[in-house]
């Protein structure tokens, strides 16, 4: 198969118009023509990145975050972006990206947290006018757990080692609501909602202040909170194309350290 109709694979569980207006998921870089030796799956596109897929004999790399997010008026190798454009285009690499329309689709990122912590009869938080699509999500868990016991488990769930939380006055959570990344612009939903919790990768700090009548509040990280989206993306992939070979990144793409 060529990479064209892995890009329409993709395109069909996650159609590119779900995406936010300010994205720019989609085609990256490369030729869509040409034959896929396969794909290198990852949330950031790095230098390490396209090392790994040229190592691999792959010829394509599927991202959640777009490396070309803003318009370049130079490709030289000043920034970070520049020099992955310069070794995409010398390995003959093509990059796509699946962002915001991978969240909003219906059994997207944010669908896959929710599976994760098994939540229960899970609708979008703020739904698109068709229904079929929309942002962040809203379940139930199984049964109500005390909230720090529910915060421990999402520590172990998403593999963190740290979580930021803001404590509200009830102690029992069942009904989450969650949004993966940068999800805080939809705590009024959550509250509207009569979530319990609300969590995501990250909030403002001013953000975290004034809801301890409302809901609970947890923020795991950025990276941390879309650590599945690869597995997602994974199982797309080979449910249209058995035989492709697809290999999930090695490198932890995560900028953040901690001490």
């Amino acid at each position: 198969m060529n990479i064209k109709e892995v890009v329409e694979a993709l395109e069909k569980f996650a159609p590119l118009p779900l995406q936010e207006s300010y994205d720019n998921a989609g085609l990256q870089i490369g030729i869509t023509g040409s034959e896929c030796s396969g794909a290198l799956l990852c949330l950031d596109v790095t230098e390490a990145v396209i090392e790994e897929a040229a190592r691999e004999g792959l010829n394509l790399v599927i991202a959640h975050h777009p490396l070309l997010f803003r318009g370049l008026k130079c490709v030289s190798d000043a920034t970070q972006v520049e020099r992955c454009v310069r070794l995409a285009i010398h390995h003959d690499i093509a990059l796509y990206a699946a962002h915001t329309n991978l969240d909003n689709a219906q059994g997207g990122v944010c669908h896959e947290m929710g599976h994760r912590l098994g939540l229960q009869e899970v609708e979008f938080l703020d739904p698109a006018p068709d229904g079929r699509s929309g942002s962040g999500i809203i379940g139930r868990l199984p049964q109500p757990m005390e909230a720090h016991a529910f915060l421990r488990q999402l520590k172990a769930t998403f593999g963190v080692e740290s979580l930021q939380y803001a404590a509200a006055r009830q102690q029992q959570v069942q009904r989450i609501a969650l949004c993966g990344g940068a999800g805080d612009f939809l705590i009024d939903r959550a509250i509207a909602a009569e979530a319990d919790l609300f969590l995501t990768g990250e909030i403002g700090y001013h953000r975290f202040f004034g809801h301890e009548n409302d809901l609970w509040l947890a923020a795991l990280g950025h990276y941390q909170s879309e650590r599945y989206t690869i597995d997602l993306m994974e199982r797309i992939v080979h449910a249209a194309f058995p035989t492709l070979p697809i290999h999930k990144t090695r490198c932890n793409t995560n900028p953040i350290q901690y001490l």
